[in-house]
């Protein structure tokens, strides 16, 4: 068989030059490549194995960290964005149910002052004189409010209406709880920010 392509070019670097394994290194390569160091070290180069004041460099030398330009010397107050995914319906009931208790002792205790407020002003004696002499005749005397709204009366009224409010209130923060929960499920929640006192 012969060769038909003709005489070859040849080329110097591959034909004469040395292989990469046989070539000498450069006189300013001489030793190991070492990176440029992001912290300077010491001029007298001790060997202390302290960080205090500085960052620990290469072979335990202790290095000295630079100043930033510009750095912020103000404290930054962190935040934080929270979100509430999911309200404990039993959680809610309890806390509703004594917040409801604490506020119906406060209606009852409100509604006994009150009346004594107004006993010692003369309120009743006056409004149940002026309807007792617009609704008697000669049979009857007419309405009585003193005997009406006595004292035991009033706080009798007070506690059923408070007792009512503690059911009521209860009930209407647990299902709330419970609706909550499904509305959250859909659109993720209430978002919350919450950031530190400085």
């Amino acid at each position: 068989m012969t060769d038909t392509r003709g005489p070859q070019p040849q080329y110097e670097g591959y034909a004469t030059g040395p292989l990469p394994g046989e070539r000498e290194p450069a006189a300013g390569q001489a030793g190991p490549y070492h990176p440029p160091q992001a912290y300077r070290s010491p001029a007298d180069g001790t060997q202390d194995g302290g960080t205090q004041g500085g960052v620990q460099g290469v072979g335990g030398t202790q290095a000295t960290r630079l100043p930033r330009t510009g750095a912020r010397t103000t404290p930054r107050t962190r935040k934080a964005r929270l979100r509430v995914a999911k309200a404990d319906p039993w959680s809610v009931m309890k806390v509703s149910f004594l917040l409801s208790i604490a506020l119906g002792i406060c209606t009852v205790v409100a509604a006994a002052v009150l009346w004594m407020v107004m006993d010692a002003m003369g309120v009743f004696s006056t409004v149940g004189g002026t309807i007792s002499e617009a609704t008697g005749s000669n049979e009857s005397n007419g309405f009585d409010l003193q005997s009406f709204l006595s004292l035991p009366r009033v706080l009798i009224f007070t506690s059923v209406i408070a007792v009512i409010d503690v059911v009521l209130a209860t009930a209407l923060a647990t299902l709330g709880a419970f609706i909550y929960n499904l509305s959250a499920g859909f659109v993720g929640g209430v978002e919350l920010t919450l950031a530190e006192d400085e």
